[in-house]
C-alpha cells in the first residue's frame, strides 16, 4: 500500500470510529435516564442498567483509545525513520497525548467498573 492508500485507509477508519462516537454520545444520553431514575425513583434495575451501559460506552471508548495509540506509535517509528526533526517532533507529542489519553480511558473505565454505589460521576468526552 502505498502513503496515500494508506492516508485514505486511515480516513475511512476515522470516519467508522466517528460514527461509533456519536453512537456512544446517544447511549450516554439513554445511560443517563438510568441514572437519574435510580436517584430519583431508588429503582436498582435501573441503577444495574445504567452500570451496564457504563461499562460497554467505556470500553469501547478504551478500545478507541487503543487504536489511536497504535496509530500515534505507527506514525512516530515511521517519522524517526524520516529523519526529520520537526515531523518527529510532533509525531512524538502526538504519541505521547495518545498514550495519556489511553490511560485516561483505562482510569474511567476501572471506575465505571467499581463503583457499584454511583458515587463518581464520569464522562465520556
Amino acid at each position: 500500500m502505498n502513503k496515500i492508500d494508506e492516508r485514505l485507509f486511515q480516513i475511512k477508519t476515522e470516519n467508522i470510529i466517528w460514527i461509533i462516537c456519536l453512537i456512544l454520545i446517544g447511549l450516554s444520553i439513554y445511560a443517563n435516564s438510568f441514572e437519574a431514575k435510580y436517584f430519583t425513583e431508588n429503582d436498582y434495575q435501573a441503577k444495574e442498567k445504567y452500570r451496564s451501559l457504563l461499562i460497554f460506552i467505556f470500553t469501547i471508548a478504551f478500545i478507541i483509545y487503543l487504536y489511536y495509540f497504535y496509530d500515534s506509535l505507527t506514525s512516530y517509528q515511521e517519522a524517526l525513520l524520516e529523519h526529520n526533526y520537526q515531523t518527529t517532533k510532533l509525531a512524538f507529542y502526538n504519541l505521547l497525548a495518545s498514550i495519556l489519553i489511553a490511560v485516561a480511558g483505562a482510569i474511567l473505565l476501572y471506575i465505571a467498573l467499581i463503583d457499584d454505589d454511583l458515587n463518581t460521576e464520569i464522562s465520556f468526552t
